[in-house]
């Protein structure tokens, strides 16, 4: 047993009081487990770990458990954040409406309810009655609802479900005249929705695999299925036989004459079309499988029209002519900007077009001819989404930001106006917060954008608590929402500050900064990350040993590279499901998938050294270096990011020599990536979260109602 001082009365950040008991962090057995990469032998000695259905492996995870369980359940001042975040996200929400065949369809929420209910109305201002209450699939709501799809009558649905947060997905059918669930149900489906096309739908599947939470996924297959036939009668409507590491999904469109399906392997995609009224209906590439992105928006005026990256590093939307589909007959519709093209879809014959302008929504409507006609104005800067249809008027969509909880606007095409139409109470004053964005210079002089969020009145005396959260990847651009888990509103209501990074990786400027934080270019995220502290300790805001740190999956590496290369800057880390070994992530369900954006450890020799350079599991000091209190966080049926990430890294630094702060692990069971985790289960988790970290930057929280 490794010995840790547990502090249980704070005097300073960091620091050892005087009441103090100690932990025994759970025994680790060392394998003399070894690999090769290019002549470099690297240890591997909690192999044993990534075994997740051993029992060595069940009773380490207890142990741990019961370790964290403690520490978390006696910080003081756990029950008034947990007040506070309860208080938070208990309020009515509602999601964008929807119509089919003449009804409107939308989810509620009533408050604390673990998932959303989807509901019908005959007119927008009439009675409502449920469709599908996900809440009743399962006692504890760890069965998680993930899609809805209808069929173009409007008589049947399907709904694809995941359980205890898996990537696995299940597909069940409701005959909507009826309201009774079909016999119909699908299964060791993945990455899917179900488009329907006549009296079935296509998914996407693989073959049932030996061990369903560790495997290798390979063949991913587009399949069809009609209704009231059993599974093992579907057929395969597309596969690629040559490439095992492919996803493929299928789209309908054009009242169901057209199917697509897109082709990847995780950095773009490549585009087919079959064309269903053709004498002999094939399949046709309008795209290939470059590295570029190719996403149908819609089909109109005889034109199919796809949003892309092909040539455009921030996007345009092109189009194909329905009678003579071929590569050869795009042609650019919208051109690219200098802002990023984020979002496209058709709307009562005209188009509404939206891009992110440093990191925020920027909506415009643009006719049929492809010309700009005006903007849509939002409240602030924020993240919309949008519902429309080319055959219909009514245009709705959401809006959110960082202290405005998602609202729901009905949109009028030909006035341009919007209106209001549900707008949520919450329990925050809008006008108590400053939300800012700022400009601040990376270690190689990039302009790198963040969000401030505080109390008005907070001074710039060199002492607030701080949380930097930071993702930086997969080109995934980081917008501003509400979130009532993880915004620290508890530690801003005791002056501290939240800053929200955009680093490099994302997709906030386009293809060129993705790809400046990728491969042999990942460090320039680090840097960002660790230059966001830097410049919240050079403009007066915190000061070194003031700083939380926060970050989930791609995310929750960077929280474990950054703690690695900088430790002395930190007060708090806690990474979420991260990818914490970069030699061995390729091997595991589909981390192959993210090979893209990471390089693979047998790429190269320079390729593996560079990953081995930063790679969390491997970078860990062990010699006195101290490091901050870390938490960190993982799921026991966690498909995507295999627990085995967060088990390693953990035992790796409870065995090393980094100091008297604690390094503990919060293992979620019966839950998964974070995708569909019900809401009680979102409250326990970011209240200790929240808890740890403020308890170990010094901050003290007393909730008032």
């Amino acid at each position: 047993m490794k010995h840790l001082i547990m502090c249980t009365t704070l005097v300073a950040a960091g620091a050892v009081a005087s009441q103090a008991k100690t932990i025994n962090y759970p025994d680790a057995r060392r394998v003399d487990t070894v690999d090769t990469y290019f002549g470099t032998p690297v240890a591997d000695p909690y192999r044993w770990l990534e075994d997740d259905n051993s029992e060595e492996t069940a009773a380490w995870v207890k142990a741990q458990n019961k370790v964290s369980h403690d520490y978390l359940q006696a910080l003081p001042g756990r029950n008034d954040v947990k007040k506070r975040i309860t208080e938070l996200a208990n309020y009515e929400k509602m999601g964008t409406p929807f119509k089919v065949k003449g009804k409107y369809y939308f989810f509620k929420n009533n408050g604390l309810q673990n998932q959303s209910v989807l509901y019908v109305k005959d007119a927008l201002d009439g009675e409502a009655r449920v469709v599908l209450d996900p809440n009743t699939l399962s006692e504890d709501g760890t069965v998680a609802l993930q899609q809805t799809n209808f069929s173009d009558d409007g008589h049947y649905m399907a709904y694809v479900i995941t359980r205890n947060g898996s990537d696995w997905n299940e597909i069940y059918v409701i005959d909507l005249f009826t309201g009774k669930k079909l016999d119909d149900h699908i299964v060791w489906a993945k990455f899917t929705d179900a488009q329907w096309l006549g009296d079935g739908f296509f998914y996407s599947c693989y073959d049932a695999p030996k061990n369903a939470k560790s495997q290798k996924n390979e063949f991913h297959k587009v399949c069809y299925h009609k209704i009231g036939t059993s599974q093992d009668q579907d057929y395969v409507e597309f596969r690629n036989a040559t490439e095992p590491l492919m996803f493929h999904m299928a789209q309908v469109m054009g009242n169901e004459r057209f199917v697509f399906v897109q082709e990847t392997q995780g950095e773009g995609n490549g585009l087919w079309v079959k064309d269903l009224k053709d004498v002999n209906p094939h399949y046709i590439r309008l795209a290939d499988t470059d590295g570029f992105y190719n996403e149908p928006i819609g089909i109109a005026n005889g034109k199919i029209y796809v949003m892309t990256n092909a040539g455009a590093p921030c996007w345009k939307v092109v189009s194909y002519d329905i009678d003579h589909l071929s590569k050869a007959s795009r042609k650019d519709f919208i051109a690219e900007r200098e802002w990023v093209l984020s979002g496209a879809q058709l709307a009562a014959g005209k188009f509404i077009i939206t891009y992110d302008r440093d990191a925020s929504s920027h909506p415009y409507v643009f006719d049929a001819q492809g010309k700009m006609e005006h903007e849509i104005e939002l409240p602030t800067f924020g993240s919309v989404g949008f519902w429309s249809r080319n055959s219909e008027k009514e245009v709705f969509y959401s809006f959110t930001s960082f202290v405005y909880p998602t609202a729901i606007y009905s949109y009028d095409m030909e006035s341009g106006k919007s209106a209001c139409i549900f707008a949520p109470n919450v329990p925050i004053k809008r006008e108590d917060y400053v939300t800012e964005q700022v400009f601040y210079p990376s270690k190689d002089g990039t302009r790198i954008p963040m969000f401030l969020i505080y109390k008005k009145g907070v001074k710039k005396d060199g002492k607030r608590p701080a949380l930097v959260y930071g993702y930086g990847g997969f080109n995934a651009s980081m917008n501003p929402a509400y979130s009532y888990a993880r915004t620290p509103f508890a530690m801003l209501d005791a002056g501290g500050v939240y800053a929200y990074t955009n680093l490099r990786g994302g997709g906030e400027y386009g293809e060129k900064w993705h790809e400046a934080g990728t491969k042999m270019q990942k460090q320039n995220v680090f840097d960002d990350f660790i230059a966001a502290a830097e410049w919240l300790i050079s403009e007066g805001y915190t000061c070194k040993g003031k700083i939380g740190i926060n970050g989930a999956s791609n995310g929750g590496l960077l929280v474990g590279a950054v703690v690695n290369q900088r430790p002395d800057l930190y007060g708090a880390a806690v990474p979420q499901v991260g990818v914490m070994d970069m030699l061995r992530y390729h091997g595991f369900t589909i981390g192959w998938n993210w090979a893209h954006d990471y390089g693979r450890s047998d790429d190269s020799k320079e390729m593996f050294e560079y990953l081995k350079g930063y790679s969390p599991l491997h970078t860990i000091k062990n010699d006195g270096t101290k490091y901050p209190p870390i938490l960190v966080t993982s799921g026991d049926h966690d498909d995507r990011v295999v627990p085995a990430h967060s088990f390693k890294y953990t035992a790796q630094l409870q065995a090393s020599n980094t100091g008297d702060a604690v390094k503990i692990i919060r293992i979620d069971t019966n839950a998964g990536h974070g995708h569909g985790k019900p809401i009680s289960k979102v409250i326990e988790e970011y209240t200790d979260i929240q808890t740890f970290i403020m308890y170990n930057l010094g901050v003290k929280y007393k909730y008032k109602k």
